[in-house]
C-alpha cells in the first residue's frame, strides 16, 4: 500500500487519535461517533438521489472516515485489538466465501440463485437457527419489517400478515401497525423496496413544499 491514499488516511487517523493530536478525536468512543456513521450514511444516500458525483465522493469520503476511526480505535483495545488491515482481510475473505460462481466454479442460473447462495452460506457460518439472527433490531422499523418478511419467506415461517387495512376512522397504535405492515408486505410480494418508495415521496413533497 505504499503510496496509497489509503495508507494516508491510516497515518492521518493515527496522529489524530495519538497523544499530540486532536483532543476532540481522542475523547472519542464506538458508541459515541455511532450517531456520525448514521448521519454519513443517510447524507450519501441523499447523494445519490441527488445524481451529484461530487457530493457523492465527498459523502463516500466521510462514510469511509468512519470506517478508519472506528478501526483505530479498535487497536487500543486492552485484550481484543485489531486494526483496518484486519477488517479489510475479513471482509475480502468473507467475499471469497460467498461467492463461489466466482472463485470455486459453481454453476449459478442468475442472481437470484446468487442471493440464495448467499444467505445458505451465512447460515452456516454463523450457525444460524433463527429467522431473527442477524437481524439489526435497532435499524428505522420500516427496512426492519422488510427484512423480517424476506427471513419469514427464506425460513419458511408463515406470518399473519393482513392483506389490506381499511384506512377510515379513528386510528389507533394498533390499526395503523397493521395498516404499515400490509403496505410493506404488499411491496415486498412485488418486489418493491418500500422505503425507497415512500423516500421517492418525500423528496415530491420537498419539491413542493420546499423553497422555489
Amino acid at each position: 500500500m505504499q503510496g496509497s491514499q489509503l495508507q494516508r488516511l491510516v497515518e492521518v487517523m493515527n496522529t489524530l487519535r495519538s497523544p499530540g493530536g486532536c483532543p476532540w478525536d481522542a475523547e472519542q468512543t464506538h458508541e459515541s461517533l455511532l450517531k456520525y456513521l448514521l448521519e454519513e450514511s443517510y447524507e450519501f444516500v441523499d447523494a445519490v438521489q441527488s445524481g451529484s458525483r461530487v457530493d457523492m465522493r465527498e459523502e463516500l469520503g466521510d462514510v469511509l472516515l468512519q470506517v478508519y476511526f472506528h478501526a483505530r480505535m479498535a487497536e487500543e483495545h486492552p485484550t481484543d485489538p485489531f486494526s483496518i488491515e484486519d477488517v479489510a482481510e475479513g471482509i475480502a475473505d468473507k467475499l471469497i466465501r460467498r461467492h463461489p460462481h466466482v472463485f470455486a466454479g459453481v454453476e449459478v442460473r442468475d442472481s437470484q440463485e446468487v442471493l440464495e447462495n448467499w444467505e445458505e452460506i451465512k447460515k452456516k457460518e454463523k450457525g444460524r437457527t433463527s429467522p431473527i439472527d442477524g437481524v439489526a433490531m435497532s435499524q428505522p422499523a420500516l427496512p426492519l419489517v422488510e427484512k423480517l418478511l424476506y427471513r419469514a419467506e427464506k425460513y419458511g415461517v408463515e406470518l399473519p400478515v393482513p392483506d389490506s387495512v381499511t384506512i377510515s376512522g379513528t386510528a389507533d397504535e394498533e390499526l395503523v401497525g397493521q395498516a404499515l405492515l400490509a403496505v410493506i408486505a404488499w411491496a415486498h410480494a412485488n418486489g418493491i423496496d418500500a422505503e425507497a418508495a415512500l423516500r421517492k415521496e418525500a423528496r415530491r413533497i420537498v419539491e413542493k413544499i420546499g423553497p422555489s
